[in-house]
């Protein structure tokens, strides 16, 4: 029997992931690969968060002025951009939360929702 987390293992869709990163960030400052490794681990592994996704949406977040990043020199490695969500991301972060969630429950609804009415 194969796991379910085989199963769903999957990319995410592109609008998801600057919702994702937000409530990643709002948790503390992370580098781009921290950020996706996180993503996937509170996912229980089932999405991946490729760098092909990932940094695009970076970038776009930060020209919003939703995250900021700086770059860190860290030694004896490649300096790297370390991204904090600010205040105008923290209320994109509400906002598309309170979205995700009037979607989630209407998706459920369908989902695990009672049959139609009989058509007489």
């Amino acid at each position: 029997m194969r796991s379910t987390k085989t199963e769903y293992n999957r990319d995410l869709a592109k609008g998801d992931i600057p919702t994702l990163i937000l409530a990643v960030l709002a948790q503390g400052p992370c580098h781009g690969y921290a950020i996706a490794r996180e993503v996937e681990r509170r996912g229980g592994e089932v999405f991946r968060l490729r760098e092909g996704s990932l940094y695009p949406a970076l970038r776009t977040l930060e020209n919003d002025d939703a995250i900021s990043g700086q770059w860190q020199e860290t030694s004896g490695a490649p300096a790297r951009r370390v991204y904090s969500i600010t205040e105008k991301g923290q209320r994109e972060l509400a906002q598309r939360t309170r979205a995700w969630k009037q979607y989630s429950k209407a998706v459920n609804a369908i989902i695990g929702g009672k049959p139609h009415a009989q058509r007489a």
